[in-house]
């Protein structure tokens, strides 16, 4: 199931969206398609609605079209599909060709798009300095052959990449054209991605791969190298006859990626066998190249064998998380201990108070680990408004507190009583970034120590009462954070937590008479 151009079109991180996909304890279905896109900050929701009421629905939304979660948006009387590939169907054909689930979205622009290292555009460089320096300094039947060098390059790193789960548009591009769409992609597909061949894990196209990184680099020093490459162009005319051989009488489907890049070789062999000039053979040329193809070969050895492993740990992680990110496992963590009651849940209390979730952050102005908790609570609060309320309980003991502790503490009492709820964050927020007390005390505004500070000198005492002395500790309606699981993983089970109502009951008696 691929979604790509959906994914593209939210604008997210691909490898982090299908890791997190993948990984999530109800894999593959729509629950765990809608949770992830809630963790990647795309808020939705998702129903189970009857195609009769489809025409309600806004301009774009996301439907399983053909058995794949697709971005579907209404033109006039035709629909858009974009999945792996985009497509238009009328409103018969779309609703013949999808489910009745439907989810309804909303694009998060503020939402954090963790790309991964993308090394395409360094590799881009190095591939047009070639060509330029091809063009300044080669003859144009020289310029031609190192073009089809740099297009091999070009096609077969597409391959190699498409080995480890990155779709290339280029070659769905290729493949996809014409009437017969699907039949195109699929013989590409059975050729590129069967492929039995093996040697030392390296299958067939990753060959190419090596041979056009050679012949590339050689293709610089022509004419010196010429009678080395004409050689191996003709060689690799055992490699065209072994394609061919593949696709006409083994798989019995022609590949169209595979034969353009055989239309490259014969190219190739065409223009060295009838342009290039006859040199003399210089064996130290032969030396020096088949160093150079051992050593392409041993680059391209060592990044197959680095991606195969990290594609091996990343699905044995993913099968991992699935079972840490189940919620019944979680929650009977999370309620395994005691639960904690406090007397005073109004100091800086945040978000909305009637929320039937409430988490509680211990902490202390000068804790070093603090500082991503707090960022967490806020983010909570930003993105949950009306499900969750929060508490900053700063651990705060006259007793042990210096002048510059007690000073930054009356700041953010003053802060907190006299602004916005959204400015006291962004408060607590500057002091962990920048720990600076002057810089609170300027934005406070005030000279004065003149604030109450009892309500956080007994909150600090629950605190202590309640055996919570290390901070940052995260306290989730009274229950304390299980220590099996990272602060972060509270994204995995936030949802889940707002929505159980049997939780909510247990964690609040009276909520029921409350409302009777």
């Amino acid at each position: 199931m691929t979604f790509d151009k959906l994914i593209n079109y939210l604008k997210l991180d691909k490898q982090e969206f299908i890791f997190q996909f993948n990984s999530h304890p109800n894999y593959p279905s729509a629950l765990a398609f809608s949770d992830t896109l809630n963790f990647m900050g795309v808020k939705n929701d998702a129903y189970e609605l009857d195609k009769e009421y489809w025409d309600e629905l806004p301009e774009e939304f996301i439907a399983i079209v053909d058995n794949s979660f697709s971005l579907v948006k209404k033109a006039g009387t035709q629909f858009s599909v974009y999945s792996d590939k985009t497509k238009t169907l009328n409103k018969e054909e779309l609703h013949k060709s999808s489910t009745d689930f439907v989810l309804l979205f909303e694009k998060d622009e503020k939402a954090e798009n963790k790309s991964a290292l993308n090394f395409n555009p360094f590799i881009y460089a190095v591939l047009g300095i070639i060509l330029i320096y091809s063009i300044l300094n080669h003859s144009w039947y020289e310029t031609a052959f190192n073009v089809l060098s740099i297009i091999g390059v070009y096609i077969s790193l597409e391959i190699f990449n498409q080995k480890f789960g990155n779709t290339s548009a280029v070659i769905g591009s290729i493949c996809g054209g014409g009437a017969s769409a699907t039949q195109n992609v699929n013989s590409c597909n059975k050729i590129i991605t069967q492929d039995k061949t093996s040697i030392l894990g390296l299958k067939f196209s990753d060959f190419s791969l090596i041979y056009f990184i050679g012949i590339t680099v050689l293709g610089l020093f022509l004419p010196s190298t010429g009678f080395v490459i004409k050689g191996f162009t003709f060689a690799s005319l055992i490699a065209i006859g072994y394609s061919v051989y593949i696709q006409a009488f083994v798989e019995k489907t022609f590949c169209r990626v595979c034969l353009l890049i055989i239309s490259v070789l014969v190219a190739q062999i065409v223009i060295s066998t009838f342009l290039f000039e006859t040199l003399v053979f210089d064996p130290k040329v032969l030396l020096l190249s088949i160093v150079l193809w051992l050593s392409s070969f041993s680059v391209v050895l060592f990044l197959n064998n680095l991606l195969q492993e990290k594609e091996t740990l990343q699905k044995s992680n993913a099968k991992n998380l699935r079972f840490k990110r189940n919620y019944d496992l979680f929650k009977r963590e999370l309620t395994e201990k005691e639960k904690i009651e406090f007397n005073d849940n109004e100091t800086f209390s945040l978000g909305n108070k009637d929320a039937k979730l409430h988490i509680s952050i211990v902490s202390n102005p000068y804790c070093g680990f603090c500082k991503d908790a707090h960022k967490i609570t806020e983010q909570l609060l930003e993105r949950y408004p009306n499900q969750i309320s929060a508490q900053i309980r700063f651990n705060y003991t006259p007793e042990r507190a210096n002048e510059k502790f007690t000073n930054l503490i009356s700041d953010f009492t003053h802060i907190y009583k006299n602004r916005p709820e959204k400015e006291f964050l962004k408060t607590v927020d500057t002091w962990f970034e920048n720990k600076n007390e002057n810089n609170i005390r300027q934005l406070a505004g005030t000279n004065s120590n003149n604030e109450d500070l009892m309500p956080l000198i007994q909150m600090s005492g629950e605190n202590s009462n309640a055996g919570l002395n290390f901070t940052p500790v995260f306290i989730i309606n009274g229950y304390q954070f299980p220590e099996k699981y990272d602060r972060e993983d509270i994204w995995y089970f936030i949802t889940d937590l707002i929505e159980d109502e049997e939780f909510e009951r247990k964690l609040f008696p009276n909520y029921e008479n409350s409302l009777s």
